[in-house]
């Protein structure tokens, strides 16, 4: 499946890339023969010059699309010329027709000039591109942009790639034959992928390769790859050493490897995308020190979720938080107690930055294709696989996981196949809980209302929530001056009343100061985040210097930084959307100064080349407010590409187009007393 890495991620503009397992037919009544295309595509990436065979087993009539940059040159049934005709199009692409004979091998060369490498794009133009892009400095056609034609929903292929001295390129699959030219040939590479596909993604680029061959028990030896640009060279071993760590380690915690590769490919382009037996990173992605921590390891993870076992998308996809919990938030469990809670505090601050009719729920996740869509599919389904550990306990849990892979593997399945292997496992029936965190959108809003001693051992805790009420399992924490410890309670009416026995006189209570529920946290003691004006709906921004360089530099900042166009408005305070406020530093101070805002906080004083920062403390009907305050235009501009990564933050310092230092307004889990009367 072609997905954009953990790490940035929006739109895809890759068609899925699924597979199935293959079925021997028995009998004359068996299902009839899997579609298959076979391929062989030349390219010259300098000159961008494409030209392609293919041959299909078609059924009568075929109509199939390529790129508008693609035209059919010859086609022929059964070796007899048949005309292909243009019966629709669009702005970039076209729908052929042709007739041929039932069950005819139709054979189809076409080619043309590729649309050129556009460096110009940052991650959200990447993903958001709807053709084929070729170049010397390297090449992406992706599955959805119409470079072949496509035999059926899904198939099996066959691909053998042809390009010039310099050039490697690839597509997901086993690597069947390869020949590497001198300096007057030409590279020569056959990609074979026997389970239905259902797309093809092809990378080239002038790619140093670097392999390792792992040995396994009764099995063909795993190949791993990196296809690497020069530069990337010293990172090779990394990548391979850590790609073989996180095949062994989810074999182990799932079942087998699926596949017999797994390669990490160079993008020229600043994002990253995930395929069956490969990953394709951006160069510059790539030499971040935490992608071989966390997102290389996500993406092995997904030849097991969404590439081993298919994604029923008709009931929302649960592969995204499947993954992220089994990757991303395992990482840090490992690491430390407070590094898992953290990144659960900041899921559940991403869900509060999105705004209430905006929510939707897990059942209607399919794709990312906006920040708001990416916090349901992957975080809000990350924590409920944490709340159903929690729930059924930690070898229920792992068992379940194992017994649904054993079950599903090369299988579409639901979320209903999930609950089925866990309720196995568990030995519970999980209808309701799963019905509840798949189906409504807007997550609990809790909060303790009273805590008072009911004798001298026990304490009633009256907690209030949101309607209608959720059935939940929440953690209480009872505190005394150097202690607390843990209750879980039943929570499952508008307002209910537990009676709690803690092992010492309390002093206070505290609810899930852990943050291991999906809800809405207290805007209260929430400190705002980027995040919230990424997702804004209408977000407003207000330019506070008078400068044409810097008006110019503040528009392009906003048009990096928002999901959505923003409306430029001439105050710098007011109600309703997020508000962000550019200028020169003197002017901003000023401007702060003059609608008696907080002044400059001391985490950001007047470091580095740019400060972005949230104005805390401000809640409801007063609008939310940022600020990026800079030393000059060139500086404010420097930071429009990477501002959007950093949504979780709460501040940030730049030297150039690099964040120096960053950080989150901290948040307090009020501790509500316990009263004598």
């Amino acid at each position: 499946m072609t997905r954009p890495l953990s790490c940035g991620a929006a739109p895809r503009f890759a068609t899925a890339l699924l597979f199935a397992a293959l079925a021997l037919a028995e009998t004359a009544l068996a299902a009839p023969p899997r579609a298959h295309l076979d391929l062989e595509v030349e390219l010259d990436p300098a000159a961008r010059r494409f030209h392609a065979r293919a041959e299909i087993a078609a059924t009568g009539e075929f109509a199939f699309t390529l790129h508008r940059s693609l035209a059919v040159l010859k086609t022929s049934a059964n070796g007899e010329a048949v005309p292909a005709r243009i019966v629709e199009s669009s702005e970039h692409l076209r729908r052929w027709h042709i007739v041929s004979p039932p069950g005819a091998t139709v054979r189809i060369e076409y080619g043309g000039t590729l649309p050129a490498l556009d460096r110009t794009l940052d991650h959200r133009g990447v993903l958001a591109a709807r053709g084929p892009m070729a170049s010397a400095e390297g090449s992406f056609l992706p599955s959805g942009s119409g470079w072949y034609p496509e035999p059926a929903a899904r198939f099996s292929y066959r691909v053998r790639i042809v390009l010039p001295p310099g050039q490697r390129g690839l597509v997901a699959g086993r690597l069947a034959s390869e020949s590497i030219s001198g300096a007057g040939g030409r590279n020569q590479a056959v990609f074979e992928f026997g389970q239905p596909a259902e797309g093809i993604d092809f990378m080239a680029g002038p790619y140093s390769v670097r392999e390792r061959l792992i040995e396994r028990a009764g099995r063909a030896p795993l190949r791993l790859r990196t296809y690497f640009f020069a530069d990337l060279e010293p990172l090779a071993d990394g990548y391979l050493e850590d790609s073989a760590r996180y095949i062994a380690l989810y074999s182990h915690e799932i079942g087998d490897y699926p596949f017999d590769a797994f390669s990490v490919v160079a993008s020229p382009l600043p994002t990253g995308f995930g395929m069956p037996t490969l990953t394709y990173i951006g160069r510059d992605v790539l030499k971040l020190p935490f992608i071989r921590a966390t997102s290389l390891g996500h993406e092995v993870l997904h030849n097991w979720w969404g590439n081993g076992v298919y994604v029923d998308y008709a009931s929302g996809n649960w592969s995204e938080g499947l993954t992220t919990f089994m990757a991303d938030y395992f990482y840090k469990e490992r690491e430390s107690a407070a590094a898992a809670r953290e990144m659960r505090l900041a899921w559940l601050r991403d869900f509060a930055s999105v705004p209430e009719n905006a929510h939707q729920p897990l059942s209607a996740f399919r794709a990312r294709t906006h920040g708001a869509e990416a916090i349901v599919g992957y975080s809000k389904a990350a924590i409920v696989f944490l709340m159903l550990r929690d729930e059924i306990g930690e070898t229920a849990f792992r068992a379940g996981v194992r017994a649904f892979w054993k079950a599903q593997q090369f299988k579409s399945a639901s979320w209903n196949d999930l609950r089925r292997a866990f309720e196995e496992t568990s030995g519970r029936a999980l209808g309701s809980f799963f019905e509840q965190w798949l189906q409504r959108s807007v997550g609990p809003a809790l909060k303790i209302v009273d805590a008072r001693p009911e004798d001298g051992k026990t304490i009633a805790v009256a907690i209030e929530q949101s309607a209608p009420p959720y059935a939940l399992s929440v953690p209480i924490d009872i505190v005394a001056q150097n202690r607390a410890e843990t209750h879980r309670v039943p929570v499952d009416r508008d307002r209910t009343v537990v009676t709690i026995a803690p092992g010492f006189a309390a002093d206070g209570v505290r609810l899930d100061p852990d943050f291991r529920l999906w809800r809405k946290l207290d805007p209260q003691t929430l400190p705002p985040i980027l995040r919230q004006w990424i997702v804004a709906r209408a977000p407003h921004l207000a330019v506070v210097s008078r400068s044409a360089d810097l008006e110019r530099a503040a528009q392009a900042v906003s048009e990096r930084l928002f999901e959505r166009p923003a409306t430029r408005i001439g105050s710098v305070d007011g109600e309703g959307e997020p508000l962000l406020i550019v200028g020169l530093a003197d002017d901003v101070d000023r401007a702060l100064a003059t609608s008696r805002l907080p002044p400059r906080p001391a985490a950001v004083a007047l470091r580095g080349s740019v400060q972005v920062w949230t104005i805390a403390g401000r809640h409801p009907p007063q609008a939310p407010i940022a600020v990026a305050s800079a030393r000059d235009a060139g500086s404010l501009l420097a930071i429009a590409r990477s501002l959007p990564h950093y949504g979780t933050q709460s501040w940030l310092v730049y030297d150039g187009a690099r964040v120096v230092e960053r950080g989150v307004w901290p948040v307090e889990v009020p501790v509500v007393p316990v009263v004598r009367r």
